[in-house]
């Protein structure tokens, strides 16, 4: 029977959640290299739950220089099962106000310079990422939300940009006529590598600001930004523990993400290298015999 772990990757102002006192500072190397920072393993409520800030503690890495890959690849070593990916936005509508949350269901990916793929190498991938957030993850993220009494909403789109630099008017009013519902620059491949390593992915989305479109916020600016950001984290850190409480109670067995790898990989067994197959072992070893 699979034991359920979570993981909470934490984003721009979410680097730690310091009410757990129980605490061991993971250092893990991968295939991939290191992950953004040690990973928290604690116990909240009897429940073992992992958290990683996305940037490093004291917000050090560049979006586009973020290493997903090990960051993912160290998840997935330690039988994470399930990740909730917390992170800033911008708003690309006017009823997303700052403060406000969005549990995204579909992302717009407009990255270039992020390695996408575990699979880059002899054995080629193709999985499926039309749902890309799991429904039952999502259910509990909204469950945890609620009890929290944080404003919300159910679905939304998230365009991801490649940064460091906000958007262009020109752009945002692009995004905006896609029907988008916030904007960020993390998410992307995140969610791909999440379901390339067939973990359960969910994005609560946090609003810090309009994004340059808004008559009223024409330049996007980062101390502005941080005021915003520090009470959304203190709100994600209420969030954080009620999920940690319910997320089992919503496990869907019948997740496509539990086994996308059995109809994703095309290549022939005979190209397949045992270099390459010890490379991808923790990924994909229980596919790749």
């Amino acid at each position: 029977m699979t034991t359920n772990k979570l993981a909470i990757i934490g984003g721009s102002g979410l680097y730690d959640v310091e009410e757990f006192k129980d605490r061991e500072l993971l250092d893990i190397n991968t295939s991939w290299g290191k992950p953004s920072d040690q990973i928290l393993k604690t116990h909240y409520n009897s429940k073992e739950v992992y958290f990683l800030p996305r940037h490093g503690r004291g917000h050090f890495i560049n979006p586009s220089n973020i290493n997903f890959r090990a960051n993912i690849a160290a998840l997935k070593e330690l039988g994470i099962t399930d990740i909730v990916s917390v992170s800033a936005v911008g708003s690309l509508k006017e009823d997303l106000i700052p403060g406000k949350f969005v549990i995204v269901d579909q992302f717009i990916d407009r990255t270039f310079a992020r390695n996408k793929t575990f699979f880059d190498n002899e054995i080629v991938t193709h999985v499926s990422m039309a749902h890309p957030t799991s429904n039952g993850l999502m259910n509990a993220c909204e469950a945890a939300i609620k009890k929290s009494n944080i404003e919300y909403q159910r679905n939304g789109t998230y365009v991801v940009m490649e940064g460091p630099q906000f958007s262009t008017l020109a752009e945002s009013n692009l995004y905006r006529s896609w029907k988008a519902d916030v904007i960020g620059m993390t998410n992307m491949p995140e969610a791909k590598l999440a379901r390339e390593a067939e973990i359960r992915y969910a994005s609560v989305s946090m609003v810090t600001d309009f994004d340059c479109w808004h008559p009223d916020h024409k330049n996007v600016d980062v101390q502005q930004v941080i005021k915003v950001l520090l009470g959304n984290a203190e709100k994600a850190k209420v969030m954080i523990k009620n999920l940690i409480d319910n997320f089992e109670d919503h496990i869907d067995p019948n997740d496509p993400t539990n086994n996308c790898l059995d109809v994703a990989i095309i290549t022939a067994p005979e190209k397949r290298t045992k270099k390459t197959i010890k490379k991808l072992k923790i990924i994909a070893g229980r596919v790749l015999k």
